[in-house]
């Protein structure tokens, strides 16, 4: 375990290195870039000479049939409810090797005013849809530049298929499909943009960068691991690094909810009754009465499973209302806040850890489902874990659609889900290449995440130590731990300048300490400093001071 030490875990921030830190992550303000008529003119001119243009297979550094670009528009800076400046949008596919296969679609974006540097951009759940690179990268703050607008070509894919929505795991049939989801998306899209990229500026770019949260924080660390040559550094956010493992522990939660005819399962009064809880015991731990949780180890001691027993049970166990928890609904939230153990391991992982349902994730997005019985296939009211859970069942386990998720037994399939986690899990690749070759590698995770546990990445990033020792762990990672954020949004929903900062250690070697945050949530107006884990952000304003302000919080170790 990593010990807090005063190199990287003061008591105390200084609002002088508040400041720095804010001042590293203004980089990315932009202004007009100083393109002429003639620059535009031979802009257009290049960006059409794209169209149709042809990559060979060998240049795509996986299997494929090539590529070809199917569209390249020319975008004026001054185009209807463009807020990127002038750019060439291109948009093509790369060809599976077997005809039953789907193609990959991609999209890389060339501004027109290049900074040489590129963004490769992840997707989330079961991919399926068109990462355009247009848009903010995740946990970027509102109001800031995209980054193309900042003048790096962009770019994204779907992940190598079409996805229908509802966290769709057909494609999963498909081992080719299968493959590009797991792991290969990534190197196929970053080859072909390379091509696109050297056509049009007859150069490659001096960096080359990739960021995404959850399947996309999953691809970055994919990105740094498997394909370290191409990267010189990597944002995951809350990644979904192990998808084998966390979707079996996924329908592990499911299970607790609706198996026995949903004994355990919670209707959205229940599950407000136990946030609720939660938080009035939590809430305050950290100094301040804020609707954030930042003290989650002091949250453990005054607050678990006991006291939700003590505290919330139904007289006799049996559910009497929406004021208490049954004994079966209190067994489900005990198994929901334990470990899951598979009983045999997948890429080198067998105990999967637990979900913070009694440290803060509100189920806000998730909830519990909306009745007691899911569908089949799962539906949108489905709780969100049960749903992703069983079509990994479903599509990439047994490969029985008409599975019933609830029956699944995956020491059954023990031989194929230790096959998928070679495909599709990151666990146990190794960084060493990345390390070696001075890639730069930023985690982050919210203590509040229903979706994916925090003490997944704890627990990626416990690997690495392991590996590396903690100094060398420091001369190439960062991991924080954001209190109040869960997957994407919560009571906190994060927002950083990882682009500048990641940038700034690249290129300046100025390795990131504390970081400022803001909340994205809309009319929050308030930021925090980002902790290097497992430091946390505690008040230590005198009384009266605004629990708003960055300055008034402190990174503490204990």
């Amino acid at each position: 375990m990593a010990t807090p030490d005063s190199r990287r875990r003061s008591a105390s921030i200084s609002l002088a290195a508040l400041a720095t830190a804010a001042a590293l992550a203004g980089c990315a303000s932009v202004s007009e870039p100083a393109i002429t008529p003639a620059q535009t003119a031979q802009a257009q001119a290049a960006c059409t000479a794209l169209q149709d243009m042809k990559i060979a297979a060998s240049a795509i550094g996986k299997p494929s049939s090539g590529a070809v670009v199917q569209s390249a528009s020319f975008v004026p800076a001054n185009a209807a409810d463009n807020p990127n400046g002038e750019y060439c949008a291109v948009k093509g596919v790369v060809l599976p090797v077997s005809a039953s296969a789907p193609s990959l679609e991609f999209q890389v974006n060339l501004p027109t005013a290049w900074n040489r540097r590129a963004l490769q951009m992840g997707g989330g759940g079961y991919d399926g849809t068109l990462v355009t690179g247009l848009g903010a990268y995740t946990a970027q703050p509102n109001g800031t530049p995209n980054a193309l607008r900042q003048g790096y070509v962009t770019l994204g894919s779907d992940g190598g298929h079409k996805g229908t929505g509802n966290f769709d795991g057909n494609f999963a049939l498909n081992e080719e499909a299968l493959l590009n989801y797991g792991q290969q998306s990534v190197k196929r899209t970053h080859d072909v943009a390379l091509e696109i990229i050297r056509q049009r500026y007859g150069a490659a770019p001096r960096r080359f960068y990739f960021i995404g949260g959850s399947q996309g924080g999953h691809e970055a660390l994919d990105a740094a691991a498997r394909y370290a040559a191409d990267y010189d550094g990597a944002i995951a956010n809350y990644p979904a690094y192990n998808i084998t493992m966390l979707q079996l522990a996924s329908l592990h939660v499911g299970k607790a909810l609706y198996a026995n005819g949903g004994a355990g399962w919670m209707n959205p009064a229940k599950k407000t009754l136990l946030v609720n809880a939660v938080y009035a015991a939590c809430d305050g731990l950290d100094g301040a009465k804020d609707g954030i949780i930042g003290n989650v180890a002091a949250c453990n001691v005054v607050f678990n499973i006991d006291k939700v027993k003590a505290t919330l049970r139904c007289v006799g166990g049996v559910d009497n209302g929406d004021f208490c928890l049954s004994d079966a609904q209190i067994a489900a939230v005990r198994q929901i806040a334990s470990p899951y153990d598979a009983g045999f391991a997948v890429a080198g992982q067998q105990v999967f850890p637990r979900w913070p349902v009694l440290e803060g994730a509100v189920f806000s997005v998730s909830s519990f489902g909306a009745s007691r019985v899911p569908s089949n296939p799962p539906a949108t009211t489905d709780a969100l874990l049960f749903s992703i859970g069983a079509a990994h069942a479903k599509y990439f386990a047994t490969r029985n659609p008409s599975l019933d998720a609830l029956r699944y037994e995956p020491a059954r399939y023990r031989a194929r889900l230790q096959q998928l986690g070679s495909i599709t899990d990151v666990t146990t690749v190794s960084l060493e290449a990345f390390r070696a070759r001075g890639g730069k590698l930023i985690l982050t995770h919210g203590t509040a995440d229903d979706f994916i546990s925090p003490y997944n990445t704890e627990d990626y990033y416990r690997r690495q130590v392991a590996a590396f020792g903690q100094a060398g762990v420091d001369s190439f990672i960062r991991f924080y731990s954001v209190p109040g954020f869960g997957h994407g949004m919560g009571p906190y929903r994060l927002g950083y300048d990882g682009l500048a900062v990641l940038d700034n250690w690249v290129e300046k070697g100025q390795a990131p300490e504390t970081i400022p945050s803001v909340d994205n949530n809309q009319n929050a107006n308030r930021s925090r400093p980002m902790c290097r884990w497992p430091a946390w952000p505690a008040f230590k304003g005198a009384a009266g001071a605004s629990m708003n302000d960055a300055a008034n919080f402190s990174c503490r170790a204990s």
